[in-house]
């Protein structure tokens, strides 16, 4: 798997926010925190990151679980808001009960239920698809699908590409998606609009990378489903029913998603600077650097 660094993920980001929400602008200085307890008497619900919130790669941040608990125990609301789209929704839940989490199945929610969402009436379609075979096509039964692989011929004949996940991509398959699509523009459906995910040993390479790449060398602009775009917004907003915005707070690691998508939603921000894309970084300089200003630093979650 291709790995990144955090620089390069930043400068990666920056290059492409001509196709990514504008930030809100602002005249103030984010507040500087050590957890999300330091906050919770301003909100009422907490909206959360997976990966640099929850989780690195398969392992839980020390600590968070415990810090979800005394929220809920507080009387605050607690959600998954995640751009992990390769992962059926089934999934997802065993993967946070084994970490030691605690969500009920309707409290996560997805770029991948966006994109399904978004679909519409065109699922009876056929897709080509940028997803690993291991995780299986649970919530997407029903839909003519072909795994894009090393064969040539579905790049060609089918209407469309989904991209949910690069875990198992490649420069060769790139290079037939992008010549496809010169031949004959099409559309390009993105279920993660992460350029990279925080992993153990380091950052991967993320469908929204891909994505964007593709629209620079083929001139086909993709459509994105997930942070820091608004549709996965209004799904969480369906979730919660009657809510004051004011008293919400998106939680994540990435200026250029959570920061960004919490702007577009019209809701506050919390940026984690301890753990994933900015741990060991200087996340002060990168916000100065974007102009994506969120309320507040939170050393951990």
């Amino acid at each position: 798997m291709t790995q990144i660094s955090a620089q390069e993920a930043f400068d990666a980001y920056e290059a492409v926010r001509h196709r990514l929400p504008a930030p809100e602008p602002v005249d103030r200085m984010y507040r500087q925190v050590d957890t999300l307890e330091d906050v919770a008497e301003g909100f009422d619900v907490f909206l959360l990151d997976a990966f640099g919130v929850l989780n690195i790669g398969e392992t839980a941040i020390p600590g968070t679980a415990e810090r979800i608990e005394t929220l809920k125990a507080m009387g605050k609301r607690v959600l998954v808001v995640s751009n992990a789209a390769g992962f059926p929704h089934a999934a997802l839940v065993e993967k946070y009960t084994r970490l030691g989490y605690d969500f009920a199945p309707e409290d996560i929610i997805t770029s991948r239920a966006t994109l399904l969402a978004g679909l519409n009436d065109h699922r009876d379609l056929h897709w080509g698809l940028m997803s690993n075979p291991s995780k299986g096509l649970r919530d997407l039964e029903g839909m003519n699908l072909t795994y894009l692989e090393e064969d040539p011929a579905p790049y060609a004949s089918t209407d469309g590409f989904l991209l949910i996940s690069a875990a198992t991509w490649s420069e060769a398959r790139q290079a037939l998606l992008e010549a496809a699509l010169l031949r004959r523009p099409r559309p390009v459906l993105v279920g993660n609009p992460d350029i990279v995910a925080p992993r153990e040993y380091g950052f991967s390479t993320e469908p929204g990378l891909f994505a964007h790449r593709l629209a620079d060398r083929t001139g086909v602009t993709p459509s994105f489903f997930g942070k820091p775009f608004g549709n996965i917004f209004d799904l969480v907003f369906e979730r919660l029913g009657q809510i004051d915005k004011s008293r919400v707070l998106m939680v994540g690691d990435s200026l250029h998603t959570d920061i960004l998508g919490a702007h577009a939603a019209g809701i506050a921000s919390a940026l984690i600077s301890g753990y994933g894309f900015f741990a060991g970084q200087d996340a002060k300089t990168a916000i100065t650097q974007a102009g994506i200003m969120p309320d507040f630093v939170v050393n951990r979650p």
